[in-house]
């Protein structure tokens, strides 16, 4: 059953204190980190990751300027790394058919030891979708990354021939998401109004309500019900790479959530909701992490051993345990569908048919 070697590990770990105890699984190995915000979680993972030496640390998104801003910030305290920024576009399947092919170009990196998918988008206030047909959630925050996985999973996979079952990892950032929401299959562009959904697909009303959206029931479209699905599809993601990449290469992904950090994550919400969640956490019902708390649970789920201890295995009910991590420990929270291996395998199919190719390894 997947455990932690630091049961004290919790909500306030900071990532720093994370990096140093699992120092020797970063240190000389080369890793990924999606996600170039200076101000964001990617940035303190990187940081923490930097600390202890890696051979290789790249920095994938979607504007070259914001990363080698990233770079040059790292650079400050850890200047004999090597940083290699990778312009990527996480909507655009072209884009990250490219990113994955100059990253497979690079003979100086033969292998990917960790991958850390931090990248994402929240609040898009109008529906939208990508000039592939994908809401843009969806799209940015599961397809490109699932697309960009499987793309790069030989180098995971030369990395793990050289190294002990369950050291090369794939960490998906998901949120709290997971708790109170499910996938979408019927309407995944959201066309239909949420009361005309089968019961399963409805979204959680009250929480909907609570984050300020009126009327959610008579709405096809919420920006944080999107969101929702979309880091839904990061948990399920990782329980399908587990079947095909851990029982056959020993390659473990696991999907956390990082607990609510005040980042620029949040720029595209509305006034009203900004407003409403002030109103939650002057009433104590959210509380903020910093950036270091932020990232902790992240470096966990990439770092400590003990989880590739039982992969896959029921724990009181819940399937795939340690599939969803939240405060550096493996969480139970997640609703049922939400760690369900059906919904892996389906969410699979979809991700193969909406881009059009399949991956075996």
């Amino acid at each position: 059953m997947p455990s932690t070697t630091y049961p004290d590990f919790g909500h306030d770990t900071e990532v720093l204190e994370v990096a140093t105890a699992f120092a020797g699984g970063i240190h000389g190995k080369s890793i990924i980190v999606t996600g170039g915000n200076r101000k964001g979680i990617a940035f303190s993972t990187a940081e923490a990751l930097a600390s202890q030496a890696p051979a290789h640390l790249i920095i994938a998104s979607r504007n070259l300027d914001k990363i080698q801003e990233f770079i040059d910030a790292l650079k400050t305290n850890y200047p004999n790394v090597d940083y290699r920024p990778l312009q990527i576009d996480l909507s655009s399947q072209d884009s990250v058919r490219a990113a994955a092919a100059r990253l497979n170009s690079w003979t100086d990196v033969p292998t990917v030891d960790i991958l850390i998918n931090t990248a994402g988008i929240m609040g898009m206030q109008e529906r939208t979708l990508t000039k592939d047909g994908v809401e843009m959630h969806l799209a940015t925050n599961h397809l490109g990354h699932w697309l960009f996985t499987c793309l790069i999973a030989p180098k995971l996979i030369r990395a793990a021939e050289s190294s002990p079952r369950g050291a090369t990892r794939m960490v998906n950032v998901s949120s709290g998401s997971p708790t109170i929401s499910s996938m979408r299959w019927s309407d995944m562009a959201f066309n239909v109004k949420n009361k005309d959904l089968p019961e399963a697909e409805q979204p959680n009303y009250e929480f909907l309500s609570m984050w300020g959206y009126e009327n959610p029931q008579d709405r096809a479209y919420i920006p944080f019900d999107g969101y929702n699905r979309s880091k839904v599809a990061n948990i399920l993601f990782g329980i399908g790479a587990n079947k095909r990449l851990f029982a056959k290469h020993g390659i473990l992904s696991v999907g956390v959530h990082p607990g609510v950090i005040r980042t620029e994550l949040s720029r595209n919400l509305s006034d009203e909701t900004l407003q409403q969640i002030q109103t939650l956490v002057r009433g104590g019902r959210v509380t903020y992490k910093t950036l270091g708390a932020g990232s902790s649970t992240s470096l966990v789920a990439a770092l400590d051993p003990k989880l590739a201890e039982g992969v896959g295995e029921t724990k009181d009910g819940s399937e795939n345990w340690g599939a969803f991590m939240q405060d550096c420990q493996p969480s139970g929270g997640a609703r049922p569908l939400a760690v369900s291996s059906s919904e892996a395998e389906k969410l699979w199919e979809w991700s193969e048919k909406v881009a059009g190719e399949s991956f075996s390894w």
